[in-house]
Parts: structure tokens; sequence; C-alpha cells
């Protein structure tokens, strides 16, 4: 776990060391880290905001020489083909994987109890919402699948959600990453992203908690 913190803290470090060391391959292995986050529901603490908006800056300093058109668009297929496998995974498997020995220890009940709550309370919009939201953004395409959610209603909030979340990280990494300022303190930049993406949640928890048992 300190690893997977040091990785997300430092993740300029990391992916400047990913680059020099597998070059045109490091596509490919971001590709896997965006589609195993979305994709397979119990690995909902792998790195998705933080990670496209490091790979879109060092896409903008020429010194790396990546593609920022090309991080975009596979960003997009693995969020969208990885939710779709989650979504699979949820109606194929829906209440066994919570209570595998194994299995369960990477995903809680309780995390499904608030996806489904978020779910219920935003419908169609919480697929929308949840892809903005860590741990709720793994755990919505399950949830959705599990709560007989059509996959084709499903998939239509989930490519425009997935767009604008692809568009608004790399956009603001690309535009935003190798500003001096930002450059200098790029580990409080991802700690302000990962608080700023996790405050819906904490809203939506302090409410629950404050909202009186009928």
């Amino acid at each position: 776990m300190s690893t997977l913190i040091d990785f997300i803290l430092h993740i300029d470090d990391h992916l400047i060391n990913i680059v020099n060391t597998f070059g045109n391959s490091t596509y490919l292995i971001l590709f896997a880290i965006i589609f195993i986050e979305t994709g397979i529901v119990i690995f909902p603490f792998l790195p998705g905001d933080s990670l496209l908006f490091a790979a879109a800056a060092l896409a903008a300093n020429a010194t790396y020489g990546l593609n920022i058109e090309l991080f975009v668009a596979l960003f997009l297929i693995a969020s969208t083909t990885g939710d779709s496998l989650n979504f699979y995974l949820g109606k194929k498997f829906g209440e066994l994987i919570p209570r595998h020995k194994v299995l369960g220890k990477f995903i809680k009940e309780k995390d499904l109890d608030k996806a489904r709550t978020f779910f219920n309370k935003y419908g169609a919009m919480a697929i929308f919402l949840g892809r903005f939201m860590p741990i709720i953004r793994t755990l919505m395409p399950f949830v959705s699948a599990t709560s007989d959610f059509p996959y084709a209603k499903f998939i239509k909030y989930n490519i425009s959600a997935c767009i604008a979340w692809v568009a608004i990280c790399c956009g603001a990494g690309y535009f935003f990453g190798n500003i001096p300022i930002v450059k200098e303190n790029f580990s409080m930049v991802i700690i302000g992203i990962v608080i700023i993406s996790l405050i819906p949640a904490c809203i939506g928890f302090i409410k629950a908690k404050m909202t009186p048992e009928k």
C-alpha cells in the first residue's frame, strides 16, 4: 500500500522512469492501468484522474516525445471497454464476488452499499457522475449490472462520461501540468486532485449520516 501511495504522490517521477525504461510501450502500460482500474472491480484503488493528468503533462513536454492524441484515444478505449467488462462481471458474478473469501477482501460490501445508495439516488446520471469519483467509478458499472440496469442505456451514459472525464483530466494536464509552479508542487497538485474528486462522496456520506432513518 505504501508503494501505491508513493506511486500516486510522485506519479510524474514514476511516469518519467517508465518512459525512459519502456519507451513507446508506455502507451500500453498506461492503457492497462486504466483498463484494470475501471474493468476489474477489485482494483478501485489504482490511480485514474492523477494518471491522466500526469500523462498529459508529459505529453505536452516535447522532451519525452509522447503523443497526446494517442493518449486520449487509448484512455477513452480503456475506460469504456473496462467499464463494459465491469458491467459483465456484475451481471455474471454480482452476488458471488463480495462473498468470495479472497476477492471479498478487495471489494467490501460497505463500499458496494455506498455505490448502490448513490445509484438509487441519481439513477442513470449516477453512471455519468460516478466516473469522476474514485472507488465509486470502479463500482458503478458493477452495481448498475446487479440492479438489472439495461446495458444499452448504461453504455450511452458511460461513453459520454468517459469522453468528459478524459477531456477534463488530459486537458488540465496538457495545458497546466508544465506551468512552473505546478511542476514544482506536483505532489500537492495530485493530492488536490484526489481531494477534489473525493468531495462528492464525502458530501454524500455526511448527508446519509445526518438523514434520520425512517
